[in-house]
């Protein structure tokens, strides 16, 4: 998997987004919702990175603030 998406298809993915999302957005200002907009694409752009980290058998560490857990697939 590439690293980033392109710029299309980060436009294309947030097109869609807005499409889905558009009525619970309503609420917010254009701002807010393009700011949420872009959120989302990051959020999901890097959760697929992750998901496909794991996938590939690449060994993951998470650490929080007491405990440290290694998750290995």
């Amino acid at each position: 998997m590439k690293g980033q998406y392109s710029s299309k298809d980060r436009k294309m993915l947030r097109l869609k987004m807005a499409a889905v999302l558009g009525e619970n957005m309503k609420m917010l200002s254009e701002v807010l919702q393009e700011m949420l907009l872009d959120d989302l694409v990051t959020a999901f752009e890097n959760r697929v990175k992750v998901l496909s980290k794991v996938q590939s058998g690449v060994q993951i560490e998470a650490t929080g603030s007491v405990d440290y857990e290694t998750i290995k697939t």
